[in-house]
């Protein structure tokens, strides 16, 4: 499904630029003028790695076995958040053991928490698209290979899940309760808010949100449609790996809901100038 918004999306960005022949030794118009171009890989994979031991090396197996059979060049970012496990000894170990593959381990020295990390990776990356990847191998290989299979087909490729196996009926109820909040707010019409999008990385670093929690994605998402961004959706399949667990209804995160749904609102309803 793509979207029909006419609004200006990347022509936000067209202007006129004139500089004097001493600025030229740091800037180019191009850059100016098409900030999501001249990079030197086309993905950059952000993998989240939180205590996940039991599921970090199939992750990046996964990952590698992915990126290489659609044959784009590639990066993987790979954020520690302060495990307690042995999450970075594995990942050390995948990284030694392939020496040829480009990957860069951040081991945090504080708790940064997920909204942040996915921020810090996108600015560390040098590829022209950006996704998440969590450390816990919920998406198998096929969803994988569709996913990125359909990278600049639309500026943000938004997965939803028709088989999500693991996850408890609670949670898809609360996810759809979601997914038809942020709906009712935006005037979107999107099957889910949570996936693992594909994002032009300029877009995560310039229209970040400032919430730390549940909601990042759903901000940000509602937020590039609205300036006009193209998407497409696409139905996957995910396996849920911890037994239905989750936090979702912590208090962090639910100040963090309410904080994106007034956001949201706000942006639908004022005028852009």
């Amino acid at each position: 499904m793509n979207n029909t918004n006419t609004r200006p999306g990347k022509d936000f960005w067209d202007a006129t630029v004139v500089m004097s022949e001493s600025a030229r030794r740091y800037h180019s118009p191009e850059s100016i003028v098409f900030p999501f171009e001249h990079n030197p890989l086309e993905l950059t994979v952000f993998v989240s790695s939180y205590n996940e031991e039991a599921f970090m090396r199939n992750t990046l197996e996964t990952v590698v076995f992915a990126l290489k059979k659609i044959g784009k060049t590639y990066e993987i970012i790979i954020i520690d958040d302060c495990s307690k496990d042995s999450s970075v000894d594995i990942i050390k170990a995948f990284i030694e053991k392939n020496p040829e593959l480009n990957v860069v381990l951040c081991v945090n020295k504080v708790n940064k928490g997920l909204a942040q990390n996915f921020i810090e990776g996108a600015f560390m990356g040098r590829g022209k698209y950006y996704r998440l990847i969590c450390g816990d191998n919920s998406e198998p290989v096929e969803t994988m290979l569709k996913v990125f299979g359909m990278m600049g087909e639309a500026d943000i490729i938004v997965p939803y899940y028709v088989s999500a196996l693991g996850k408890s009926r609670f949670r898809r109820l609360l996810s759809q309760a979601y997914t038809g909040i942020v709906n009712l707010l935006s005037g979107n019409h999107i099957h889910y808010y949570n996936g693992l999008h594909v994002h032009l990385r300029y877009n995560v670093m310039r229209w970040r949100h400032n919430t730390r929690g549940f909601a990042f994605q759903a901000g940000l998402l509602c937020s590039l449609i609205d300036l006009g961004f193209t998407y497409k959706q696409v139905s996957c399949v995910t396996i849920e790996q911890r037994g239905g667990g989750g936090n979702a209804l912590n208090l962090k995160n639910l100040l963090s809901v309410a904080r994106t749904f007034m956001d949201i609102l706000l942006n639908r309803i004022r005028p852009r100038t």
